[in-house]
This record gives structure tokens, sequence and C-alpha cells, in this order.
């Protein structure tokens, strides 16, 4: 439960980064190599590799070697597990949305 825990906090943290997200909205349509990755960015290669480090770290991309080439993907299970953690809220937020729907028809009559 501890891990689970913490990969949330890595999750959570790497997407607190809008060049983060942007890099795993590209990856999630097709596998890139870094330099693909890094090319519209205005950054240093060495900055979009620590941003890569993190969403590795936070298991958010799959990385691996072709040629002399890193290739970068997604790994979708971790999207899964963000999914899984979040419903508990989407449910009860449906609840008392629901409720509140109820209540204020039974008040209108």
């Amino acid at each position: 439960m501890v891990e689970y825990a913490l990969n949330l906090d890595y999750i959570f943290a790497s997407l607190a980064d809008s060049t983060r997200r942007d890099i795993l909205r590209r990856v999630s349509s097709q596998e890139l190599s870094v330099g693909e990755i890094a090319s519209p960015y205005d950054l240093t290669f060495a900055a979009i590799s620590k941003h890569l480090k993190v969403l590795e770290k936070a298991k958010l991309i799959i990385k691996r070697r072709r040629g002399k080439e890193q290739m970068v993907r997604l790994s979708p299970q971790a999207l899964a597990n963000v999914d899984k953690y979040l419903e508990a809220y989407r449910r009860l937020w449906e609840e008392r949305l629901d409720s509140l729907e109820n209540y204020l028809k039974e008040t209108e009559e």
C-alpha cells in the first residue's frame, strides 16, 4: 500500500508540470525518440532528459533502446492506477450531486 501511495505521489508531481503533460500527450499516440520529443521545445536536451527521468520514475513512460536511440512510449498501467484512485472521488461527487438534485426536485414540488 505504501508503494502504491508513493507511486501516486510521483505521478501527480510529474503531472504538475505542463511540459511533462505535453510529452505524455505526444507519446500517448506514438513511440518517439528522445530527439523527437526534444525538438519542439525551447529547452536543452539535458532539461528534456530530466523531464523524462521524472516521468520514468513515476512509471508513466517506458524507455527502450533502438540502436543508438532511446525510444519513449506511454505506460498505460500508470494512468489506469490514477483512474482507479480517482474513481472513488468520482463516485462520491456523483452521489453528492445526485442527492442535491433530488433535494432540489423535492423543494420545487
